[in-house]
């Protein structure tokens, strides 16, 4: 009567974010007697499934607003000089973000080198005791990368400068204003590394 010693040996690797760990199955048969079949399996399944989701948003907002008073030269015999300043605004804004995603490609690397920590001995088998020994390994990666990028610069500005008068001088003299300047600048540098 013939005996069939069959062995099965299944690794499941079910992985969510982070590095997978790679488990290895083993089986050992020794000693068969005359006429038993030894069939050895190995199933390993390796599924993992990454997700990275990269939201990111960038507010930057200025109001600004700058005036002079006015110049006024009246009701003198012999009228002099007046004068009001500048108004000026500047405004500079800077957005800078460096997001990495390395455990795609680590998730990667380690799911194609599943299955190597396998290992089948089969010693001693008798006489008309045929081997049969048989690896499957099934790896399955899903990489799911998602990046929301926003970036609002915002700039509202006013710049004003007031009247200027010479009225009522018997010799006029000279009122000036000054100037009205706006300036803005902004630089963004977004960088994702998936």
């Amino acid at each position: 009567m013939k005996r069939l010693a069959r062995a099965t040996v299944a690794a499941v690797t079910v992985l969510g974010l982070g590095v997978p760990a790679i488990v290895g199955a083993s089986a050992n048969i020794s000693t068969q007697g005359p006429s038993s079949p030894v069939s050895l399996s190995d199933n390993t399944n390796h599924n993992t499934n990454l997700v990275n989701t990269n939201a990111l948003t960038g507010v930057n907002t200025a109001i600004q607003g700058a005036s002079t008073g006015s110049a006024n030269v009246s009701g003198n015999t012999t009228g002099g000089a007046a004068g009001s300043g500048s108004a000026n605004n500047n405004n500079s804004s800077s957005t800078t973000a460096v997001v990495t995603n390395t455990s795609a490609a680590a998730a990667l690397a380690a799911a194609m080198g599943a299955g190597a920590g396998s290992t089948d001995n089969v010693s001693t088998a008798g006489p008309s005791s045929p081997v049969s020994v048989s690896t499957n390994t099934n790896v399955n990666t899903n990489v799911q990368n998602t990046n929301l990028l926003t970036v609002v610069n915002t700039a509202v500005q006013s710049a004003s400068t007031g009247s200027a008068n010479v009225s009522g001088n018997t010799t006029g003299g000279s009122a000036t204003s000054g100037n009205a300047n706006n300036s803005t600048s902004s630089n963004t540098s977004l960088v994702v590394t998936n």
